[in-house]
């Protein structure tokens, strides 16, 4: 460790998923306060269940290459620890040796020399299914129904990992730690703890840091954050000289993705902000104090999982006609029942309607909230629709899609006469195939015998295009 740690950690986020972007001058800007270690989110299940189902990645190669390529090339040049989380978006196996591939070819390309450590996510399924047998599996508010054959026909099952393998790795000797699924926070939360800071102040800067720049008061594009680390405080300033962070900015990260702004559940505790105080320091930065950490009676793991829910194809269309639009209910009612009976006319047994999905979204009623909108009253003259149909095979969604684009291009109203034609469609084919799809089917807890088990790491000594696996 070339910068002594005594009575701080300065911590650099880059950006808040990598892949995303991030300024290179303000990324500069950061390694002249000579940060103690880099660390990076690359995931989420914000996306959605079809990365973590099909083990495709949210951002292109080249983008997370670019991210990459700064982060590690900055940490070499001073010597500290990169940690990035999540790898992949899912986190899953694939994802995990795609982003070490990645590293590994940075590494050649740039003539950089490492220890690198591969920490694993993905979870074998049998045992799962011995857990879950043993009352070890429990599910979080709303979790869809468990049992072993919910586990065994997961297309992936990852866990979230804590801290405690990123802690592993870096007794290990870790200089660049790539690892699956992880906690966003315990990213930043881990080498603080490592080194005895109050775990209270650690995961609470790292609350703040793993949206990288998100926390500034009005964040024009993706960019760095820094926070400097101490026994009783910490303080969080952007390093582009344009953003500012506030008390309030601060606090408010606080609410991001969290049902409770003042209890963060993680593994091992929960991060307690009810006694947590924000003073601003300057016009760009915040001293945070009063946070603490609540040891967990049990520790857990939260699984994530995919399945395989169909092959999927849509059409879009837009309504215009105004005596529809005061009458879209009723019309996509009545649109659905023909589109049902067309397809029992046409498939009869070979597809049940068990068997497939038809779901019609609304943009410019309630299409984004649905049943939840709380404005009742059509206010549009226009409408997009958007006519989503999943079923056991793409032939069948296709075939489909073509009933439903004619079904709903004639469908007529009392108030007409004649043949109508009620959707314009801006494609041709009128259909867009998606091809397979996928659903979340875990939202759980599972309880290990230790924190680091369920989470294998692989160590490798890389130099240049040489890589040696050491374990």
């Amino acid at each position: 460790m070339p910068f002594p740690i005594d009575h701080e950690i300065r911590i650099l986020a880059p950006t808040g998923v990598c892949g995303s972007g991030y300024s290179e001058a303000s990324f500069a800007a950061a390694l002249e306060q000579q940060p103690h270690f880099i660390g990076c989110d690359a995931g989420s299940t914000d996306p959605g269940p079809s990365h973590l189902g099909s083990g495709d990645t949210a951002f292109p190669r080249d983008a997370v290459k670019r991210d990459l390529r700064i982060m590690l090339r900055g940490a070499r040049q001073l010597d500290v620890p990169l940690l990035i989380g999540s790898s992949g978006t899912a986190g899953g196996d694939i994802q995990l040796e795609w982003m070490t591939g990645i590293v590994k070819e940075i590494a050649a390309e740039e003539n950089l020399s490492f220890k690198l450590a591969a920490i694993h996510a993905e979870q074998d399924k049998q045992v799962l299914i011995e857990r879950l047998q043993a009352g070890r599996i429990h599910p979080l508010d709303n979790a869809p129904h468990l049992d072993e054959a919910v586990l065994a026909g997961s297309s992936h099952i990852v866990g979230m990992m804590g801290a405690e393998p990123f802690i592993e790795a870096l007794r290990a000797g870790a200089d660049v730690i790539i690892a699956g699924r992880a906690s966003d926070t315990a990213i930043f939360a881990a080498f603080p703890t490592l080194h005895g800071f109050p775990e209270g102040l650690a995961w609470h800067a790292g609350k703040i840091l793993e949206c990288g720049a998100a926390a500034v008061v009005n964040r024009p594009s993706p960019d760095c954050m820094f926070v400097w680390l101490r026994q009783d405080h910490f303080l969080v300033e952007a390093p582009n000289p344009a953003l500012r962070c506030t008390p309030q900015s601060i606090a408010a990260h606080s609410l991001y993705e969290n049902a409770d702004p003042f209890n963060l559940v993680e593994c091992s505790g929960t991060v307690d902000l009810t006694g947590s105080h924000y003073e601003a320091v300057t016009e760009r930065k915040v001293k945070v104090t009063g946070s603490r950490f609540l040891p967990a009676a049990r520790y857990t793991v939260k699984l994530e999982g995919a399945e395989f829910a169909g092959y999927q194809s849509v059409v879009i269309g837009s309504v215009r006609d105004p005596l529809i639009i005061g009458q879209i209910d009723d019309w996509t009612t009545r649109l659905t029942g023909r589109i049902h009976d067309r397809i029992a006319s046409i498939y009869g047994d070979r597809l049940p309607p068990s068997d497939y999905v038809l779901n019609i979204r609304i943009y410019g009623k309630n299409g984004t909230m649905g049943a939840l909108e709380p404005v009742k009253k059509t206010l549009s003259h226009e409408l997009c629709l958007i006519f989503e149909i999943t079923a056991p095979t793409q032939a069948f969604a296709s075939s489909v899609a073509g009933i439903i684009r004619h079904q709903a291009l004639h469908l007529p109203i009392p108030e007409w006469s004649g043949l109508i034609t009620a959707l314009a469609c801006p494609y041709n084919p009128a259909h867009l195939d998606r091809g397979a799809v996928y659903r979340f089917n875990l939202n759980h807890v599972v309880e290990p015998d230790h924190p680091t088990e369920m989470f294998p790491m692989d160590l490798f000594n890389v130099s240049g295009a040489t890589v040696a696996k050491v374990n």
